[in-house]
């Protein structure tokens, strides 16, 4: 039988949806990693699977598998797409839903004016719970890779999250460091690193490179952790706009035990079967 399948993306990073809740189809790391070919494949950064809840709480629940055939605990970008599919398939309600996430549960709202609002829960800093295997100085780390010192921000937002702040974003070198600060064993389960250059207190420039995809046109988790992390360091205000290459979220955080809202665009590109 042919599987239905959805391509979507959120400001450039593109995913793979496959509603599973009415169809089946078996996913392992080999599989995913064929689908999520550009040559060979359907092409994607992210493989995104709705499944059913465990109850009528929720809308869905979902699994996020990166390209390279690894599972990640969050994806905003991917959730933020999600929504949008559950909304054109009328399978949301009206207002705030939620869906069963595997770091929790996350709260989202189609918006009227096409844009998606996400709650995206706290930001978590504390190191065992990021995790990251280093000892904080004044909420910062310090990681040497290859005889160079890195200054650090790290926070989960589900997943686990590097910064790095940086004078220049465009001439920032993203793929070396960023592949070795996302495997390093300071960060036991891996991490996004983030590079971010400040423009002023409403506004920064912000490159990913992805655990487990590489840098991508947009992370919308690793926006929620920049922001966090500078917020939390009185750096930026309490709603910023996230620059990347894909397009702008707009990220808010009011600091303490509040969470972190993201807001931004989704989009359907086509379906198609594989048979």
């Amino acid at each position: 039988m042919a599987l239905t399948f959805h391509k979507m993306h959120g400001l450039g990073n593109d995913f793979i949806l496959l509603d599973l809740r009415e169809q089946e189809f078996p996913l392992d790391e080999d599989t995913v990693t064929r689908l999520a070919n550009r040559r060979t494949g359907i092409g994607c950064d992210q493989v995104l699977v709705l499944k059913q809840a465990r109850d009528d709480t929720r809308v869905a629940s979902f699994e996020v598998w990166n390209a390279d055939g690894s599972q990640a605990e969050q994806c905003g970008n991917g959730v933020r797409c999600m929504a949008l599919y559950l909304q054109m398939k009328s399978s949301s309600p009206l207002g705030r839903f939620s869906l069963e996430a595997p770091a929790g549960d996350v709260h989202l709202e189609c918006l009227a004016d096409g844009m998606v609002q996400v709650d995206m829960g706290q930001p978590v800093f504390e190191t065992s719970r990021i995790p990251v295997l280093l000892e904080p100085a004044g909420g910062w780390y310090e990681l040497a890779i290859g005889g160079r010192v890195y200054h650090l921000g790290a926070a989960s937002m589900g997943n686990p999250h590097a910064l790095l702040v940086v004078d220049n974003i465009e001439q920032a070198d993203v793929a070396g460091p960023g592949r070795a600060i996302s495997t390093h064993p300071a960060f036991p389960n891996g991490c996004n690193a983030g590079f971010v250059q400040i423009k002023d207190r409403k506004n920064v420039h912000l490159r990913v490179f992805e655990r487990g995809a590489g840098e991508t046109m947009a992370c919308g988790s690793g926006a929620c952790a920049a922001m966090s992390i500078l917020r939390r360091a009185n750096l930026v205000d309490e709603t910023v706009n996230v620059t990347q290459s894909g397009g702008v979220l707009i990220i808010a955080w009011t600091g303490g035990e509040e969470p972190v809202i993201m807001k931004g665009p989704a989009t359907h590109v086509f379906e198609g079967k594989l048979t």
